[in-house]
């Protein structure tokens, strides 16, 4: 309540009768915030003759030869019962002109004569220069008129000079009602004209409107009878002794204010209403939003010119709904409201009647109820105001709710585009308003002013699928039901058994799908919705929901308590999952406290499909049902924190799929993520500072890369062969890699060498990328990591010199078939490395238990040219594999 009270103790809050903008259909005035604009509204223009009476000296030489009339230009014919006084510009130049054969004498500027022509269908031959030139200085304050509208009894009313006469259209000669205009207003304010509105608050005309003959206009819509009724009375002759006071009417489409919420034309009207002072706060509003962090960055230059272009704001409204402006009114001895008392006693006084009543009291209590008035109020009659507050006033304090022990107490706002004029607005306004100093030192330099929020997010809107605003009347409003539900979407494939007749059933991914959609939406720009987008989102999700069911079927008997089995020196594929899984962690990390959900989506998404689907979980697969009890707890502990790093990065999008992750958990993950420490929706999400190496980092992404590379290049090769159905599983093939010897070494194997490391790893230069290549490959090979990798039976790295090229391919002339695939890899460096990557006929038979081509047989060929089916099967019913002997050996001593 103070804060407010600094408003009203600083003269920010004041009371003034003067023009505001009035929607009729709404019956209330309207804040600049609460304006749009119809850029095809239709108004009826006319241009009017005005009689003088007093001629400026300048042209008292025309006495005699006939009446001389000021033409102008209106919009608003309605306006014209208001008309005040008639403007011209100093330096404009003006001349006097009459048709052929006629008395009248109009004065118009010279340049606007051919357009007033036209309008009234004349031209040039059909009118006589009388006066050539004169200067607007030489009419300004120097000759009277009179308004015929306002009856025989009103004073004579002058014309003046006025900055915004312009030659871009009309006469020249400017209408004035400083009820119905704020420049109008501002201009007649200095010559103390009065300010005149006769019309009501449903846009009709009042009594006053024709003051001799009231009936005539009283109650007509100033939008559609009225303005017509106006120039009907003109144009008859009954004011002016017979003569037809309008020249000329033509419609004009141009723009025009609405009412935001009607839609529906508004009207500019003098009224009494309560102001709030913007002009001297203006300047520390706009500093203020000097340390404010706007996304996007756009929002900042619209929101400083809204401000720079406010100079007070009306925060009254006439409504039968809102918070009461809480003003006393004196009623003096014929019942009218007086002047209006609001201190910051009588507002503290009626809070406290408030506090003990209700707010409705203020509407539903006696007229003459006591208890609203202050002691030190002094005697006589007074009333409680009628008068609500603007709701974005109301609004635009709404940050006194939050703590106020910071500034400034909000991290961040989000809303649309429109409310830069709004709530956006309002926030700063009070905000800063309330900071004001009450010393003198208000204007002292150390004075710093601050926003109410640390960041200004702004989104746009949403568009169909087409790319159209959403209209009622269009019929392209999409409800969010319609997203949950999946009715947005295709009716689902009818299953078997199902009968055509059977009701249609639709993809319902409830609210996650709209969460995800909002989410996965750059909102820093309009956003499009439609099958297309939904296909997508559902997609992700199904997505999502698969990798799910298969961690936990993964994890059915672990426990997070379990040794890890970690070893100082994990496996190519555990520490690029481990990379994988914490650069994501932290981008999505950065995205979220960035305020950009979108790019957490994004990077998500990559990481669950390109780094979980394409590589970890084909290499997973192999080592969870087949590898050895160490490789299994090695692969289980990575998916145990693939699964938490998960659910943390989705819990602020879709958290019913993850409470649902974690309801259908095996017991002990179930116990884990619903303890205080681990629970997703409550633990204190931190990304750690990265303590690998630099080079470590650096050297890791090399080899993914090398690694992508040379697997794009096999799959490539196997697809080939499945094409040809030599093959049909990536088990069913062999590998080899061929990478070209290195210049500095003389010793390089030939390309059947499969056992050996290569030469130039240990006798040429080790920071040759070929060797670095060919080295970190080979390792891999050498461990059986290599196989699991690129998803095959087996894979052999071998170096091909140019002297061994005639050898080579007369052993690929052995094999039954074969299929290959060249690759480059670019090094950070910029060289580039060229490699083959060939599949051909696996050498050994098939494990029953891995369905790896690992077993030896003794009938198979040693040459190369593959194992027969005979072979296959006679090692499918009898052997193992070298690494299944193992594993079932294990499996028999657990036992």
């Amino acid at each position: 309540m103070g804060r407010k009270l600094i408003l009203l103790n600083a003269g920010l809050i004041y009371r003034q009768f003067k023009p505001v903008y009035w929607s009729p259909s709404s019956g209330t005035a309207l804040a600049e915030a609460e304006l749009e604009y119809d850029d095809n509204h239709v108004s009826h223009s006319a241009y009017i003759k005005f009689r003088l009476i007093t001629v400026p000296k300048v042209l008292r030489h025309i006495r005699g030869k006939g009446t001389l009339y000021a033409l102008i230009w209106t919009t608003t014919p309605w306006t014209l019962p208001a008309n005040g006084a008639i403007a011209v510009h100093n330096d404009i130049q003006y001349s006097v002109f009459r048709r052929m054969y006629d008395t009248d004498l109009v004065l118009c500027a010279t340049d606007r004569i051919p357009e007033v022509l036209t309008r009234a269908g004349l031209e040039e031959k059909d009118i006589d220069i009388v006066v050539p030139s004169i200067r607007g200085s030489d009419i300004a304050g120097q000759a009277v008129y009179w308004n015929s509208l306002r009856g025989r009894e009103a004073p004579l009313q002058p014309i003046i000079h006025a900055d915004f006469v312009t030659l871009a259209s009309g006469s020249g000669l400017v209408h004035l009602a400083p009820g119905h205009g704020f420049d109008d207003y501002n201009v007649c304010l200095k010559h103390d004209i009065p300010v005149f509105a006769p019309v009501d608050d449903h846009g009709c005309f009042t009594n006053a409107a024709l003051p001799d003959a009231p009936k005539i206009l009283k109650g007509k819509d100033i939008f559609t009878e009225g303005s017509k009724a106006v120039l009907e009375i003109l144009r008859s002759g009954s004011r002016e002794g017979g003569k037809d006071l309008v020249w000329a009417t033509h419609r004009i489409k141009h723009k025009y204010p609405i009412d935001w919420r009607t839609k529906k034309p508004l009207i500019i009207r003098a009224t009494a209403q309560w102001f709030a002072g913007v002009d001297t706060i203006k300047d520390r509003a706009l500093a203020s939003l000097e340390n404010v962090k706007f996304l996007p960055e756009t929002g900042r230059s619209r929101l400083e010119s809204f401000i720079s272009g406010r100079s007070q704001w009306c925060i009254s409204r006439q409504r039968a709904w809102g918070v009461p402006i809480p003003a006393l009114y004196h009623v003096d001895r014929r019942g009218h409201l007086g002047e209006a008392v609001m201190t910051a006693e009588s507002v503290e006084h009626i809070i406290s009647v408030i506090k003990e009543r209700g707010t409705d009291a203020w509407w539903t209590d006696a007229e003459d109820e006591s208890a609203w008035l202050p002691l030190s109020l002094p005697k006589g009659n007074y009333r409680r105001g009628k008068d609500t507050m603007d709701v974005w006033f109301d609004s635009g304090s709404s940050w006194t709710q939050l703590p106020q022990d910071r500034s400034p107490p909000a991290d961040v706002y989000i809303e649309g585009t429109d409310q830069h004029r709004g709530w956006f607005q309002s926030s700063l306004l009070t905000y800063v308003a309330q900071q004001a100093p009450s010393s003198p030192s208000a204007s002292d330099s150390t004075y710093t002013p601050y926003a109410p929020y640390r960041t200004l997010i702004t989104h746009g809107f949403i568009l169909d699928s087409a790319g159209r605003k959403m209209s009622k009347s269009i019929g392209n409003v999409i409800a969010p039901s319609q997203i949950t539900d999946g009715t947005l979407l295709p009716p689902m494939k009818k299953r078997k058994g199902q009968y055509a007749s059977d009701p249609a059933t639709y993809d319902a991914m409830g609210p996650d799908a709209l969460r995800l959609w909002v989410a996965s939406a750059d909102y820093t720009k309009d956003v499009m919705i439609g099958q297309p987008v939904l296909k997508s989102v559902n997609g992700l999700l199904h997505k999502l929901r698969v990798t799910f069911r298969w961690l936990l079927g993964a994890l059915e008997d672990y426990h997070p308590s379990m040794p890890h089995h970690n070893t100082n020196t994990p496996t190519f594929a555990i520490r690029a999952s481990k990379h994988h899984l914490s650069t994501t962690l932290t981008q999505t990390h950065t995205a979220y406290t960035s305020y950009e959900p979108y790019r957490a989506i994004l990077h998500l998404t990559r990481y669950v499909n390109t780094h979980l689907s394409a590589f970890y979980f084909e290499y997973a697969k192999d080592l969870l049902y087949a590898g050895t009890s160490t490789q299994r707890a090695e692969v289980q502990a990575m998916c145990f924190e693939i699964l938490r790093g998960l659910l943390t990065m989705l819990a602020p999008v879709t958290p019913i799929l993850v409470r649902e992750v974690v309801d259908y958990a095996p017991a002990p993950l179930k116990h884990y993520f619903e303890s205080e420490e681990h629970d997703p929706f409550k633990r204190v999400w931190s990304v750690g500072k990265d303590q690998a190496r630099t080079s470590d980092r650096v050297l890791l992404e090399q080899q993914m890369t090398w690694l992508d590379a040379t697997s794009s290049a096999v799959k490539a090769a196997q697809e080939a062969a499945r094409a040809e159905r030599r093959m049909g599983s990536g088990l069913e093939c062999r590998v080899e890699i061929v990478f070209p010897s290195s210049s500095s070494s003389s010793s390089s194997p030939s390309s059947s060498s499969l056992s050996s490391p290569p030469a130039s790893s240990t006798h040429g230069d080790p920071d040759n990328t070929t060797n670095k290549i060919h080295t970190f490959l080979f390792n891999l090979q050498a461990t059986g990591e290599l196989e699991s990798l690129l998803v095959s039976s087996e894979v052999s790295v071998v170096s091909s010199s140019a002297s061994h090229t005639d050898t080579a391919k007369g052993e690929i002339n052995h094999y039954a078939w074969t299929h290959e695939r060249s690759f480059s890899i670019v090094d950070t460096s910029g060289e580039r490395i060229e490699g083959i990557a060939r599949v051909v006929p696996p050498r050994r038979g098939k494990c029953p238990r891995c369905w790896r081509y690992q077993v030896v047989v003794e009938a198979a060929n040693q040459d190369g040219d593959g194992v027969g089916k005979h072979e296959q099967q006679e090692a499918k019913d009898e052997k193992l594999c070298e690494r299944c002997e193992v594993a079932m050996g294990e499996k028999k001593t657990e036992e």
